[in-house]
């Protein structure tokens, strides 16, 4: 069985996107500018409404697992999709991208494959509406332990974290990759999800994880505070590694108690969308080809910028020449 420098499991989300006007909005219901969760009827129902669709693969860590295989590094994502057209289409996307999709999309599954409609207004703004479908529903079974067991790095997505099935899944994932010798992380994903299941959380990342990989606001809320310091400082505590991210404001990698802080160059972003995808994209191909964590922080950050650059949540131009340039290969 190959042995692959990075695993991913996460939501396996399409991503369906129009340019739209205001009106349409307004005329649909949908708030602009926001993300909104809907349920299969509204979904289809919407799905259905957008002209001139553009469908890419995504979902949070499938989109640093395709950063990375981009940078070079070997590949696999872990997610689920139904056997219909758009899991079919996810499936194939991805491994066009060079990403090995090791789970055949479910034949006759039960919820159609998981997709986010998203409205691109004539002044950028982007109104997310989305379905979390099959993808949501992952468990144990779709984590082959041929592949978590040979992974030299696994990276898991906090809000599959939201079902029993799911941590379960992670948990599993964990025994068998550190069996196989690897490390595990996480993306903390959202305070929120975080609120609905701290205990959890903070006892998956004290026993399973050797890192953490999270902005801010998902720092603190693991343990409810303003004082990001104290947030890091605890959260070290229970994890060999953390790493904070903090917009225009740098990155905070903590290693125990020893803290790196590494500034950014701030830049007006033409999409934020997928910054912190792309910069845990370029952190962990840091990792898996062993630089120093001060390095591998430098390296997400030229991913993130890439990223803010342009439309869209994965790197578009050659991200291996933009780290040359940076003096950082």
């Amino acid at each position: 069985m190959k042995t692959y420098q990075l695993v991913g499991i996460g939501n396996a989300v399409v991503d369906v996107i129009s340019q739209t006007e205001d009106a349409f909005l307004t005329d649909n219901g949908i708030e602009k500018g926001i993300m909104q969760l809907i349920e299969q009827d509204r979904a289809e129902a919407l799905y259905g409404a957008m002209a001139n669709r553009l469908q890419t693969p995504g979902g949070s860590v499938a989109n640093t697992i395709a950063g990375a295989g981009a940078l070079g590094l070997d590949t696999a994502f872990i997610g689920r999709v139904r056997d219909d057209d758009l899991g079919q289409f996810y499936a194939d996307a991805m491994n066009e991208d060079g990403v090995d999709f090791v789970n055949p999309p479910v034949a006759g599954g039960e919820l159609p494959t998981s997709r986010s409609m998203i409205f691109v207004s004539p002044d950028g703004e982007r109104s997310m509406n989305t379905y979390l479908g099959i993808s949501s529903e992952l468990s144990s079974d779709d984590v082959p332990s041929e592949v978590a067991g040979k992974a030299e790095l696994m990276f898991l997505e906090g809000y599959l974290f939201d079902k029993d099935k799911g941590k379960e899944a992670f948990l599993e994932a964990a025994r068998d990759c550190h069996k196989g010798g690897g490390k595990i992380g996480i993306a903390i994903s959202d305070p929120f999800c975080v609120d609905r299941h701290r205990g959890d959380f903070l006892s998956l990342i004290e026993h399973q994880m050797d890192f953490v990989i999270g902005n801010e606001a998902e720092i603190q809320s693991l343990f409810q505070t303003d004082h990001l310091g104290d947030a890091l400082m605890m959260t070290a505590a229970l994890c060999p590694l953390v790493v904070c991210t903090r917009s225009g404001d740098g990155v905070t990698v903590m290693e125990g108690t020893s803290r790196i802080d590494v500034p950014v160059e701030k830049i007006t972003p033409v999409d934020a969308t997928g910054a912190g995808d792309q910069f845990a994209a370029g952190f962990l191909y840091g990792m898996a080809t062993g630089r120093d964590l001060e390095t591998c922080a430098k390296i997400g950050n030229v991913c993130a910028r890439e990223v803010i650059s342009h439309i869209g949540p994965r790197p578009e131009t050659n991200v291996t020449e933009l780290l040359r340039e940076a003096g950082l290969l």
